[in-house]
């Protein structure tokens, strides 16, 4: 029995209520693996890690000087989510970025909340994503966050909190994908016993999402993928949802402005180019009007989207919306726009621009996390218990000096899942970042992308940082007592 002497420790564990006693929802899953030898599974794992391999899942670190692209770590056992948390975590996502859409498009255009005073102004106008050349933007159909990927993270006591929210260029969801096809060969006798739900038709409903920019009389719109290039870290996922949509990957050098529109250079002439989901961040995508010195843009792309020629998703100056002072401000938004009360709570958040709160960080690093406001990748971030008197006092200096670039949040006892170390099943902490697209309506793909932090102790899950990534289940509860199908029975699959 390999999970025998798995004990779940003093955690929120998401397959085990206690040692020995796997959460219903769980049960066929720990009863399969439990019918294998440890061998078998170790070579399952192994598959897996081969499987992604050849398939290229890969991604891109810029600061590794021993070769840059590395094969994104992936573990076996997934994480399983109850359907009845899904459905509650699936009506506050809706929530959350329907009202942080109408933020973003009121602080372009009327600033409403900012003239109420809901929000200081001060802290949208300093934020680095905040762009002045936006304002007055009105984007098809006021959609301005069309592809978010919005971070969740489970407590000691099983509540779920909203970690941060990402706008710009959310990333991962090709990882969602390509785990989730090598994991029904892995257990493909679990996928026809539990009812998983599917999420293998985000690339269609990314593309509906597309082409809910255009309008209807336009007919057989150009979609196209613009990519900063092969050397980005995330090539591997633009390449696939290209290829997954059938639509045109580019760098900018491939586009060009021509009377008016945006086209592509093709072997037969200038094309143009209706849609472009942009996975290049908004200061790079037209020199003319943001960074003079960028090279991955196209000059003059600006003035076509201003002037509604063509579509941009997700839309330019969405990276407000990102910066984790504004984060602080979400529920906020939600009754003001919504008269609703948050559902999915935010993390407790310090504001180090607070001359009170900031002296509370500055007392207590040893028992914070401190976070850039701006950063992402789990860079610019303190995690005080595992910190050096070195780094705390580091931190101390950076937040007097900035104040505002900075927020801190309590260390959050994060939720863990069984993860195969070697020849032993450790629990490590994970997060959850579900996908979630807003064209006609608002969708969200059934699971996301699981990140576990691999270092052992570690909090921190992202890539960049060592973590790697589970299959996520969303599952009806299982009867504990159901009688497993004869073939799951045994220690063959």
């Amino acid at each position: 029995m390999l999970f025998d002497a798995y004990d779940p420790g003093d955690f929120f564990d998401e397959l085990f209520l206690s040692q020995g006693q796997p959460r219903p929802e769980a049960e066929l899953l720990v009863r399969r693996v439990n019918a294998m030898s440890l061998v078998e599974l170790q070579q399952r794992q192994k598959a897996v890690q081969n499987a992604l391999f050849k398939l290229g899942v890969t991604f891109n670190v810029y600061s590794d000087n021993q070769g840059t692209e590395r094969i994104f770590p992936f573990d076996v056992i997934p994480r399983i989510v109850p359907r009845h948390d899904w459905e509650w975590i699936e009506k506050g996502l809706k929530q959350r970025i329907y009202a942080i859409n109408c933020f973003i498009h009121d602080v372009y255009n009327d600033q409403k909340i900012l003239n109420d005073g809901v929000i200081p102004r001060h802290v949208v106008e300093s934020a680095p994503g905040f762009l002045e050349p936006c304002m007055g933007l009105n984007p098809p159909n006021n959609i301005w966050c069309h592809i978010t990927g919005t971070d969740l993270v489970r407590d000691k006591e099983g509540t779920w909190y909203v970690l941060e929210d990402n706008m710009r260029c959310p990333s991962g969801i090709s990882y969602v994908l390509e785990n989730r096809r090598v994991m029904k060969n892995t257990f493909p006798h679990l996928f026809a016993a539990m009812d998983i739900a599917a999420v293998d038709d985000y690339a269609s409903q990314l593309l509906e999402t597309l082409l809910n920019l255009v309008p209807e009389t336009l007919i057989n719109p150009r979609v196209a993928v613009l990519s900063p290039g092969m050397y980005n870290s995330a090539y591997f996922e633009h390449s696939f949802l290209a290829q997954q949509m059938g639509v045109e990957l580019v760098e900018g050098r491939d586009l060009v402005v021509s009377d008016g529109y945006l086209k592509m250079r093709t072997t037969k002439g200038l094309e143009r180019v209706d849609v472009v989901y942009r996975r290049i961040d908004d200061d790079f995508i037209d020199p003319l009007a943001f960074r003079p010195d960028s090279l991955l843009g196209v000059p003059g792309l600006m003035e076509v989207y201003r002037s509604g020629r063509v579509a941009l998703a997700n839309a330019l100056g969405t990276g407000v919306a990102d910066d984790k002072l504004v984060y602080a401000y979400v529920p906020q938004m939600i009754r003001y726009y919504l008269d609703e009360d948050q559902l999915i709570p935010n993390v407790p958040t310090y504001l180090c621009e607070d001359a009170t709160q900031q002296a509370h960080v500055l007392d207590n690093l040893d028992q914070l996390v401190v976070k850039a406001t701006n950063a992402s990748g789990g860079y610019g971030m303190l995690v005080g218990p595992h910190s050096t008197e070195e780094q705390r006092a580091e931190f101390g200096d950076c937040i007097r000096a900035n104040p505002r670039g900075y927020i801190a949040q309590p260390t959050l006892c994060l939720s863990r899942v069984p993860t195969l170390i070697e020849d032993t099943f450790e629990g490590c902490h994970v997060d959850l970042r579900p996908y979630i697209l807003y064209g006609q309506d608002i969708y969200v793909n059934p699971g996301g992308l699981t990140r576990v932090a691999l270092k052992r102790g570690s909090l921190v899950v992202n890539s960049s940082q060592g973590g790697g990534s589970k299959d996520t289940w969303v599952v009806k509860s299982v009867d504990p007592n159901a009688k497993l199908p004869i073939h799951l029975e045994g220690g063959g699959v």
